[in-house]
């Protein structure tokens, strides 16, 4: 019965992660659009460049995600298949994981991967510009 908790929690460890790289980039467009500053913070954006790189090359490599091959495994131990029976770990499994042909979702990861380098180097982030403290 752990594994297929712990089978659950990667699935959501993997749902949460797409969801920072999707849903952080279109709020970057949006941001940069209405003026919101805080979209250009650096912390937010390496981590989010860094996040999204690492599926671009993932996906030219060739390499199946760690958090896949892991829920594969733990699912495998608790004796599921690997969509799951937990009706939450089913859920957020069919959210991220789609039935098209691999090469379509490579060139989806690749695009997509592209798509935030590109928005990283024409609308760079920009430390904040701290105003002096008057006395």
């Amino acid at each position: 019965m752990l594994y297929r908790y712990l089978a659950d929690l990667v699935v959501a460890i993997h749902v949460a992660y797409v969801s920072f790289v999707v849903f952080g980039q279109l709020a970057i467009w949006l941001g940069l659009l209405v003026g919101w500053s805080w979209v250009r913070n650096p912390w937010f954006r390496w981590i989010h460049l860094v996040l999204m790189t690492i599926v671009g090359l993932e996906a030219v490599l060739g390499i199946t995600c760690p958090l896949t091959d892991w829920e594969s495994a733990l699912r495998e131990r608790a004796g599921q298949q690997v969509q799951g029976e937990l009706f939450v770990g089913r859920l957020l499994h069919n959210l991220i994981f789609v039935d098209l042909p691999s090469s379509v979702i490579t060139a989806i990861h690749i695009t997509f991967a592209l798509l935030v380098i590109g928005t990283f180097v024409l609308a760079p982030p920009r430390r904040s510009q701290r105003r002096p403290v008057s006395s």
